[in-house]
């Protein structure tokens, strides 16, 4: 209900108290306004772009994605890779495996070759009953074999630059791993084979699939000074003519993130 005074007049309300500055942009001046209004649409069209680019990248092939593929590749890979495709899922139904035996030299002056080592069975060991795998046990070799294999041919030539990059990564992550392995002796030619399996049907399945494990197997590699990351030391392995004297030192260490698939 309303209320009034003395003489019957309906007071004036109250002031109340001032309005503050402005908050936000509005509250920038005009120069600043114009500053971060450009920075926003920038960042907002880098936004869209870059959905746009992974969106194409994950999409099926299409008239857009064909045409502009090496672009949408240069801007995906390596930081923003996907390994899944929209709209066509396509589950892994092959387990692979790669391995190793090295050739080293033993101690008594002869020279002798080692059983196949499983590399992936060793990350698969530190995987399993771990709630926080490492990314290291999870990725790094898988992701390198993958790298060196789409970049070589089927007679195991690289495919330019990049295979030979690959080649390079993969010597690398074998000679770090055995470096948690006593061989005897420093390891002169190293040997890689993958072995792939196919996933076997699920009971309830009536589907025949042949789990017989099939092998490709890579020529021999010379190992050298330059196929050993930092911390790894080969006694007796030859750079450049040199022999590189000295003690093998630890395992698995910060030498394992060298940059990479």
């Amino acid at each position: 209900m309303d209320s009034y005074d003395a003489k019957g007049e309906n007071p004036a309300p109250e002031p109340g108290p001032p309005a503050g500055p402005p908050r936000g942009i509005a509250g920038l001046s005009f120069p600043y306004q114009v500053v971060a209004a450009v920075a926003l649409a920038v960042v907002g069209l880098l936004a869209v772009g870059h959905v746009a680019m992974v969106f194409l990248h994950v999409a099926p092939d299409n008239t857009v994605s064909k045409e502009y593929g090496e672009e949408v590749g240069d801007w995906v890979f390596p930081e923003f890779e996907q390994n899944w495709k929209l709209f066509a899922p396509n589950p892994l139904q092959q387990n692979i495996a790669v391995e190793v035996r090295a050739e080293v030299d033993r101690t008594d002056g002869s020279r002798g070759t080692t059983g196949w080592i499983n590399l992936t069975e060793e990350d698969a060991r530190a995987i399993r009953g771990n709630p926080l795998p490492s990314h290291v046990d999870q990725n790094e070799l898988r992701r390198g074999w993958d790298f060196y294999v789409d970049s070589h041919d089927e007679k195991a030539r690289p495919n330019g630059l990049r295979g030979q990059l690959s080649e390079s990564y993969i010597r690398r992550i074998v000679m770090l791993r055995l470096e948690a392995h006593d061989l005897g002796g420093p390891v002169e030619r190293i040997q890689l084979r993958s072995v792939t399996r196919a996933v076997a049907a699920p009971p309830w399945s009536d589907e025949k699939i042949n789990t017989k494990p099939g092998y490709r197997v890579f020529p021999w590699w010379t190992v050298t000074s330059d196929d050993l990351p930092e911390g790894v030391r080969n006694e007796g392995v030859r750079g450049e003519g040199v022999r590189n004297e000295g003690a093998v030192n630890g395992a698995r260490d910060e030498g394992r993130t060298e940059a990479h698939r």
